[in-house]
């Protein structure tokens, strides 16, 4: 059964003992604007959608965010330039010949640092420019999500306000490059790695959706500048050498490379463009990324090889996505030993997660499982199945929004009308033929921040 409403597919208000948040930070994602704004939504959604638009009013609580909201400044001593420092280099400081206590400035410059492979430094997030980019990012797209879910006009202009302060603001905005993201500290170091590239899909599926909405919040004069900026950085991203070690990762900084670029070039109106980039991703680092098994050796090596497998694989179904907008068909495409993306799924799901070394979390491959069933069919719903088992309230997860069809396996229940903090929107079949909420939203609140931690 389908829902074509006017600004939603509709459920049920829960009770506010019910109503408490379990927000995820997905690894990536991406979706076709026609799907969202042909609001052609299936009914099992209903939930779903609901989660959808409570994510976007948690996130709204707590912006907007700036590159510039920082104490430690990047080597030119400019707040608006990106810093963040690699998350697995410690300081040896044994040869530094101090005799009195080193200031924390005095250990990021004079001391040796080295390579820890999954143990993070906790002094990392003493600049938080990575988390609150995954923050931003994340409330534009559900914010812009929940305007067209609703019809309420308070989100889309919290999207636009969001894309402002970060990128395009003379005070606040981005310099449009990455110079100094994943900063290796030291005497020998004060410069940026190729690891800390941005995500930007999300963000690019969100402006989308505001420029073909014509939202009166997202101007054309917002348009070209956001257009402005991304060129710009398309150009560093292209031309630094930085940038260029990305590029040739073969592993998953490789694959997130070739979706940020393909997603930017598409933002910019260079389809021709994005298409090249993910043709050559395919062609290229594809093809030696998964196993006639499905391992993927290269996330296989890894500290935490759960997690890594899943993150490259959720950014593999995301460059098969901008392929299928672009009008290619990427979701059987062989890698040199005959495999696709649905047998790096299978294999994934079949490894016991060992969460006692902080591998993790499970529930990581869930978002990719469903993009799976929903693109490959899921005829005898082992899928389904496996969800059903792992969470019982998968139906209530963006991410089952993102992917139909897939099944709900039955967990969906009753109905009435998506709502927001200004109360219910209103709309020609509003709370009709729905299926409601019921226990989904029930648990504490949880805030699992994957890629604002894992990027590395």
């Amino acid at each position: 059964m389908r829902l074509s409403t006017l600004f939603f597919a509709a459920v049920a208000l829960v009770p506010a003992a019910f109503a408490q948040i379990n927000y995820k930070d997905y690894d990536n994602d991406f979706l076709d604007p026609a799907y969202v704004l042909g609001k052609d939504f299936n009914s099992s959604t209903a939930a779903a959608q609901q989660t959808i638009v409570q994510w976007a009013d948690f996130l709204a609580a707590q912006g907007p965010w700036a590159v510039t909201n920082k104490t430690v400044t990047a080597p030119t001593g400019n707040l608006q330039d990106y810093l963040s420092w690699a998350p697995y280099y410690w300081p040896n400081c044994t040869g530094v010949g101090n005799t009195t206590e080193l200031t924390p400035p005095q250990i990021w410059a004079q001391c040796t640092y080295y390579d820890r492979d999954g143990m993070f430094n906790p002094d990392r997030l003493l600049v938080n420019n990575t988390g609150d980019f995954q923050a931003m990012s994340d409330a534009v797209f559900y914010n812009t999500l929940a305007w067209v879910l609703t019809g309420h006009s308070n989100y889309s202009a919290n999207a636009a306000h969001y894309i402002d302060t970060w990128f395009l603001n003379p005070t606040t905005g981005q310099t449009p490059n990455l110079q100094y993201s994943q900063m290796h500290r030291g005497p020998t170091g004060q410069i940026g790695d190729h690891t800390g590239l941005l995500q930007m899909p999300k963000l690019t599926s969100a402006v989308l959706v505001l420029r073909q909405a014509k939202s009166p919040d997202w101007t054309d004069a917002l348009d070209a500048q956001m257009v402005n900026w991304t060129s710009t950085y398309l150009e560093w991203m292209t031309t630094s050498p930085i940038a260029k070690g990305e590029w040739e990762s073969p592993n998953n900084h490789g694959t997130y490379f070739y979706g940020q670029m393909a997603a930017l070039q598409i933002l910019v109106g260079n389809t021709t463009a994005a298409t090249a980039t993910l043709k050559q991703y395919f062609s290229k680092q594809y093809m030696a990324q998964i196993e006639s098994t499905g391992e993927q050796p290269f996330e296989a090596a890894r500290t935490h090889p759960y997690h890594y497998r899943c993150y490259n694989l959720a950014a593999m179904i995301v460059n098969a996505k901008l392929a299928e907008y672009l009008g290619m068909d990427y979701w059987n495409a062989t890698t040199t030993q005959g495999a696709t993306i649905q047998t790096a799924l299978n294999f994934a799901a079949g490894v016991t997660l060992n969460s006692t070394d902080g591998d993790g979390p499970i529930w990581e491959l869930y978002p990719s499982m469903v993009a799976v069933g929903a693109n490959y069919g899921d005829p005898s719903d082992k899928y389904a199945a496996f969800l059903a088992q792992a969470d019982n309230q998968y139906p209530a997860e963006p991410y089952f929004f993102f992917n139909q069809n897939f099944s709900d396996s039955g967990l969906v229940a009753a109905s009435a009308p998506v709502t927001s903090k200004q109360g219910p929107a209103s709309g020609a079949m509003a709370g009709a033929d729905a299926r409601q909420i019921g226990g989904f939203m029930a648990g504490t609140m949880t805030i699992a921040l994957i890629c604002g931690v894992f990027i590395v």
